[in-house]
């Protein structure tokens, strides 16, 4: 199949980065670009693509230069293209696809492998078991090359859609034509808190969880809408203190003792594990969103569909068994 697109170092023309020259378009900067318009903000692409944002809005107006044209207008909530933006998206997506076929067809002619897997994982999901995926793989499909790309849930849905993906690992996908889905696990949200402004109770109600000032995410998020859906089925309101696209940002926030937020467990385990956040679980009523494995119902010359699910079933019970209590199989 195809590889992650940030990794491509594929050119047309020489690497413009530091050259005078114009006409010329770098295929790194059209991967920035479909990042930006993907995000809708370059902040949070700058996070996706972990490059810092300084250079990349240099890359951008890199590209904008070189084509003499506004390829984004910018606002406060964002970023969006203009019509030429829009062409230069299309394009560049037919273009680094056909990229990408000819890397997979040159790389089949030189390795001894029979198959390769390309499997979408969540960034929470990567940050619970990401190494284990790949040492797991290695010892029940020998015979099977794995890579991974790591992209939030709708950017991994629309990528199998296009045939870049065989399989992900993704929260909260709806139903498409043409793929199978399978639900895995429910996963509990938690009131993140510094540790000073905990409670000693376990539980918190969302009633309660929302008189806090809150630290969340940009309105295209996932976690921000499971949140603002509850509180608006419960006529509750939200206390924005800070709107925060990045999560690392908001948990160095959090950490400070300037805001809490809700969010699914695993994006603040680790922090939870050291002490360095506390992690509350939300009651009264209950919150969690659902792990979903995705995969085309068709699928040509790939491995079966029965070995790459039993794959994933045994991924299922390490995934649990790093969320401990905050995780529960859905069978």
């Amino acid at each position: 199949m195809y590889s992650r697109r940030s990794s491509s170092s594929y050119k047309i023309g020489p690497d413009t980065a530091g050259d005078p020259r114009e006409g010329t378009i770098n295929l790194k900067q059209l991967t920035y670009f479909l990042r930006v318009i993907e995000a809708g903000n370059m902040t949070a692409a700058a996070e996706l693509l972990n490059l810092a944002q300084p250079a990349l809005g240099s890359q951008i107006r890199q590209l904008e230069k070189e084509l003499s044209v506004a390829l984004l207008v910018r606002h406060s909530r964002g970023v969006s293209p203009t019509e030429a933006g829009r062409l230069l998206a299309e394009r560049a997506k037919s273009l680094l696809r056909e990229v990408d076929d000819i890397r997979r067809e040159v790389q089949t002619l030189g390795t001894a492998r029979k198959d390769s897997i390309v499997l979408g994982l969540s960034p929470s999901i990567m940050l619970l078991i990401g190494a284990d995926v790949l040492l797991e793989a290695r010892r029940e499909m020998p015979g099977i090359f794995l890579s991974l790309s790591e992209e939030r849930s709708f950017v991994l849905a629309e990528a199998l859609e296009r045939e870049q993906l065989d399989v992900i690992l993704a929260y909260n996908i709806g139903p498409r034509p043409g793929f199978e889905r399978k639900a895995i696990l429910e996963e509990d949200f938690v009131f993140v808190t510094a540790p000073e402004n905990a409670s000693a109770e376990p539980t918190v109600s969302l009633a309660e969880a929302l008189e806090a000032e809150l630290v969340i995410g940009g309105e295209r998020g996932l976690i921000r809408s499971i949140v603002e859906a509850e509180a608006q089925r419960l006529s509750l309101k939200l206390r924005i203190a800070f709107e925060v696209h990045s999560i690392n940002s908001m948990k160095s926030l959090i950490a400070r003792g300037v805001g809490a937020s809700l969010m699914p467990y695993s994006l603040a385990a680790d922090e939870i594990r050291r002490g360095t956040l506390v992690g509350r679980r939300i009651d009264r009523p209950s919150m969690s969103r659902t792990l979903y494995a995705v995969l085309p119902t068709a699928r040509h010359g790939h491995p079966p569909d029965a070995d790459m699910m039993s794959f994933v079933h045994k991924l299922e019970g390490r995934i649990l068994q790093a969320l401990g209590p905050f995780g529960r199989p859905l069978k």
